[in-house]
């Protein structure tokens, strides 16, 4: 398989990951495992083996933008960083997704995050995280007054 292949093959598998974060009930335990878990095992797994089998021959490194450019010249290295990018951004897609469940943030919020994380990674991930942000306090006065009013 070339690398072409392979950059096709793995979109197609994250693709159904993601539409069950954004679209899937969340109370159906087994399904949530699947882009939580399964789906970025399975992309780690490809990511494990294009580096194993790839990088040795690869020039370049990290030592330096320049370094990374040539690494990343590369079409096999240059996969295993796409394919890097799918595991983790579905990983840390179903861990938000769990977050804003448990912070009480709907669905229909969630999905334009989700949606952002898919695309943009940790621009996601920031906007997510500081929505639980300005949420927590709100969530904790509530809390408190509901306390104060069964007394």
């Amino acid at each position: 398989m070339t690398p072409q292949d392979i950059f096709g093959l793995a979109n197609l598998v994250a693709l159904p990951g993601w539409a069950i974060l954004i679209l899937a009930p969340r109370r159906w335990g087994w399904l949530n495992a699947v882009p939580a878990l399964v789906l970025p095992f399975g992309l780690s797994v490809v990511y494990a083996v294009l580096v194993l089998a790839h990088f040795a021959q690869a020039q370049g490194g990290f030592g330096s933008l320049a370094e990374v450019r040539l690494l990343f010249s590369n079409d096999w290295a240059l996969l295993a960083g796409w394919v890097h990018y799918l595991a983790f951004d579905m990983a840390l897609g179903a861990m938000v997704a769990a977050r804003m469940d448990r912070a009480g943030v709907g669905r229909l919020i969630q999905a334009p995050i989700l949606i952002l994380i898919f695309l943009f990674g940790p621009m996601g991930v920031a906007l997510a995280l500081g929505l639980e942000v300005v949420l927590r306090p709100v969530r904790w006065v509530t809390t408190v007054n509901m306390n104060e009013a069964r007394s």
